[in-house]
């Protein structure tokens, strides 16, 4: 019996393999992405595509074990709900109410740890943040024109 379910799950796992995930990326405009449009300092924008851009954007670089299942849905996943939550490749169409909005969170969730999230950091060793990585995306982001006091 044992045998059979361990062959039903060899079974499962090899055909799932096949399953591809969507790895297109739209069209966009480059003057609406939020580097373009914001124009950091270097410091920032290497943070920002170095730590931000994989899982907040469409310039996604997807790794070799991208394409291995279970571990390619996962990702995908992962990718999907980051760009509902903020895709800097869409900064350009948010209204200017939500892009104070996220830039609150921004600075928030990086500068309480909690971005980028530690499951990102394990493969991705350039995208752990020092303090003062932390600090110069938060001061940038904080003293910058960006957040209105409407």
């Amino acid at each position: 019996m044992i045998r059979k379910i361990l062959l039903v799950l060899l079974v499962a796992l090899i055909v799932i393999q096949f399953i591809p995930i969507d790895t297109d990326v739209p069209e966009v405009e480059a003057s609406k992405d939020f580097i373009a449009m914001t124009n950091p300092p270097q410091e920032v924008s290497i943070i920002l595509k170095q730590a931000c851009y994989d899982c907040h954007s469409y310039e996604t670089v997807y790794p070799w074990y991208s394409n291995i299942a279970p571990v390619k849905f996962w990702l995908k996943d992962h990718i999907n709900d980051g760009r509902k939550h903020l895709n800097f490749s869409e900064w350009g169409n948010y209204e200017t109410k939500r892009q104070n909005h996220k830039l609150e969170e921004l600075m928030e969730e990086v500068g309480e740890g909690e971005m980028p999230l530690d499951s990102y950091t394990w493969t991705h060793e350039e995208a752990r943040l020092t303090q003062d990585q932390v600090n110069s995306l938060v001061s940038w982001v904080k003293n910058g024109p960006f957040i209105s006091t409407k």
